[in-house]
């Protein structure tokens, strides 16, 4: 272990001209950059361990996949097509919504006659369109595969995808850079890739799972928002601004 962390620190490195570079306002790492540190370290892994194109996705699918995990709790790379699914489920709603009242009003001109239960459910369409906000749109689309991820795994016995569906499930309604950002989540990760490493029986899972989530921290540390590593112990932002 002590190896493969040694590698991953000195073998695997990004100039802090490209780290400053994939910074946006606000003091927000990329999601392109937390990826991209997520499949160096696969690649380290790949690298250390016994070597196949198989383990090699695997690592590097891992590693990627928790260096984004942390940012569930927010508009990411691994929500911005569920946020178009979102804003595109909004509009339905808020256009059906109206054309149904539309219907409804015309019916009414000529039968002269109210269909009540019609109104109402056009008013309620209608005003969901118009209240409800396209990210609790897209949290909710997020928890959805959360669930069935944790329906998955409650019907086959998988401890690690039973405990991965009630993270994706739960995180996005979660202020960002909260909970996900500290180390009690890197745990509970690290809980989830030790029990695909047991279902997998490839070593290494686990520590690549880990230092992916671990490697998403310290890059928001080095922004100038930095991160609440200790929360709610420890509220204020730890960091180390480049």
């Amino acid at each position: 272990m002590e190896l493969f962390m040694y590698t991953v620190t000195t073998n695997v490195r990004l100039p802090n001209e490209y780290i400053r570079s994939q910074s946006i306002n606000g003091g927000i790492m990329k999601g392109t950059t937390h990826l991209a540190i997520g499949a160096a370290i696969g690649l380290a892994a790949a690298a250390y361990y016994p070597f196949t194109l198989k383990h090699a996705a695997l690592y590097v699918t891992v590693a990627g996949f928790s260096a984004l995990s942390a940012d569930l709790d927010g508009t990411s790379m691994l929500s911005s097509k569920l946020g178009k699914l979102s804003k595109l489920i909004r509009e339905l709603l808020l256009w059906g919504g109206a054309l149904l009242l539309a219907g409804v009003a015309y019916i009414y001109y000529l039968e002269a006659q109210f269909y009540k239960e019609y109104t109402i459910i056009s008013v309620i369409v209608f005003l969901l369109g118009m209240v409800t906000k396209q990210g609790m749109i897209r949290n909710a689309l997020v928890s959805a595969i959360g669930c069935i991820l944790l329906y998955v795994g409650l019907t086959y016995a998988m401890n690690w995808l039973m405990g991965l569906g009630l993270f994706i499930a739960w995180v996005p309604w979660l202020n960002h850079r909260g909970m996900t950002h500290t180390v009690w989540a890197v745990l509970i990760w690290g809980a989830i890739g030790w029990g695909l490493e047991q279902q997998l029986q490839l070593e290494g899972i686990t520590i690549v799972s880990l230092a992916g989530y671990v490697s998403h921290l310290v890059a928001d540390t080095l922004t100038p928002s930095g991160v609440k590593w200790l929360y709610p112990l420890y509220k204020k932002s730890i960091k180390l601004p480049l």
